[in-house]
């Protein structure tokens, strides 16, 4: 029926390892307002970050005293989830808290 064709050559593919980089990283960042309560801030940070009361207040005193406070660092895509329950929290309960991200600064 059919003849067997023998291979002419013989081909070697060698798989060269993808260097995967990591992604890059946002931080969270609260913006101080002259009008959200203090507790609110703490109860947010605890909430939608899972901070302890003691890390939650040392937060928001940052927050405070210096205008900005980061919250965590995080990928964009959870970066930007916290950013959006921390904005819909504040919009619920009629705050004007403010909270942004923004690239982390790189650890080189």
């Amino acid at each position: 029926m059919g003849t067997p064709v023998a291979p002419t050559h013989d081909t070697v593919v060698e798989r060269k390892q993808a260097k995967l980089a990591p992604p890059p990283m946002y931080q969270v960042v609260l913006l101080n307002d002259d009008y959200t309560p203090m507790d609110f801030v703490v109860v947010v940070v605890q909430h939608v970050f899972g901070k302890s009361l003691e890390e939650a207040a040392r937060i928001m005193l940052k927050v405070h005293h210096e205008g900005r406070g980061v919250v965590g660092i995080y990928t964009r895509d959870i970066a930007a989830t916290r950013v959006e329950s921390v904005m819909q929290l504040a919009r619920v309960n009629q705050h004007p808290l403010q909270c942004i991200m923004e690239p982390a600064p790189s650890g080189d």
